[in-house]
């Protein structure tokens, strides 16, 4: 749970937007509004979307909590409209309409989709409802606010990057080749991804309570982008490969700086940030909305049926790398803040200056 850098998001797929407000954001940062809109534009690229990133051109537009293009330590809403909403404004309306048949209703679940559970959480029968807020199109949203905090941390000199494997192909052509024959096929690919991290400071997170250790809470951020079904941090899960002399990173120094030759650890050791890269690695799913549709059960009549094709990417691990790195920097952020300040930039700089 994150105490200090806090947002909430609301808006569905095809509704009239997507929202978000954050709490927490010290006063004094510049907001660049052409970083943002550049995240999302990473966001909807790479191989394998679908016909929705033709559709969309995402921008956000800061509402509040910012004056003269700076932050002033009140709540900042955004706002991304989505343009489709334009051909679904009956379907989506928030008025209540007595006569209308909406054509887009669905009672057939997608297996590996949140339609069934949601159904019978919530007691809705028509899945649309439980469609609209769990499809992807709300980490937009996720993305435009984890811009926001990785500018806060560029202002320290961290940055991270990102790299995919998809279908366990790392080159571009191979990729391509790969997705495109999936799409032919009427099926969809997942794959992995790795998020670093560089020059976190020493011990952001803590280690004395569980909600409090940094790889517990970037899990649980990573774990929330909708289809990735694992985190790993450092070496992961090849750590019970090797031996405790080869796992673990000897500490050397030289001219009174500490040092490692290795970073198995993935740049976290006890909950906390060690100096090392932070290094992050999550697996993908494949989309659960396929052209060639599985078996459901028709949740009207109990009848066998198949599930409800609703147009979807083919792949999308390339902007679920942007995504996780947007939900790692806001993590960070928080303990960041947690850390050396959080009511304004010159009080942080000069706690960040004095550093051990």
């Amino acid at each position: 749970m994150l105490n200090n850098f806090r947002f909430l998001t609301s808006g569905e797929s095809h509704g009239k937007c997507l929202n978000g407000i954050i709490d927490g954001i010290p006063a004094g940062f510049e907001i660049d509004f052409e970083f943002i809109n550049n995240e999302l534009k990473r966001r909807q690229s790479g191989w394998g979307r679908g016909e929705r990133m033709q559709i969309e051109t995402d921008e956000v537009e800061i509402k509040s909590g910012v004056r003269f293009g700076k932050t002033t330590g009140a709540p900042i809403c955004l706002e991304i409209k989505n343009n489709d909403f334009e051909n679904w404004q009956k379907i989506m309306s928030v008025e209540k309409i007595e006569t209308y048949t909406d054509e887009k209703s669905f009672t057939k679940p997608r297996p590996g989709h949140a339609d069934f559970a949601g159904s019978i959480k919530y007691d809705i029968k028509d899945l649309r409802d439980i469609l609209e807020r769990s499809s992807a199109r709300k980490t937009a949203m996720d993305v435009a606010i984890g811009a926001i905090a990785k500018q806060i941390l560029l202002e320290f000199n961290i940055d991270c990057t990102s790299k995919v494997q998809i279908a366990g192909e790392s080159e571009d052509d191979k990729i391509k080749e790969k997705i495109e024959h999936a799409k032919e096929q009427g099926e969809t690919l997942g794959g992995s991804l790795e998020v670093i991290f560089k020059n976190l400071p020493v011990g952001l997170g803590s280690h004395v309570q569980w909600d409090r250790k940094l790889d517990g809470l970037i899990a649980q951020a990573v774990m929330s982008i909708p289809a990735v079904k694992a985190v790993e941090i450092g070496l992961g899960v090849k750590s019970a490969e090797v031996l405790g002399s080869q796992m673990h990173d000897e500490i050397f120094i030289d001219n009174g700086k500490y040092y490692r030759k290795t970073n198995n650890a993935g740049g976290l050791e006890g909950g906390m940030t060690n100096g090392e890269d932070l290094v992050v690695r999550a697996t993908m799913k494949p989309i659960p909305t396929l052209k060639k549709p599985l078996c459901t059960v028709d949740l009207k009549d109990n009848s066998q049926t198949q599930a409800h094709f609703e147009r979807s990417d083919t792949c999308a691990v390339s902007a679920c790398a942007v995504i996780a790195e947007a939900m790692i920097a806001c993590v960070l952020v928080d303990v960041f803040l947690d850390k050396f300040g959080k009511d304004n930039i010159s009080e942080i700089k000069n706690n960040y200056s004095n550093r051990k």
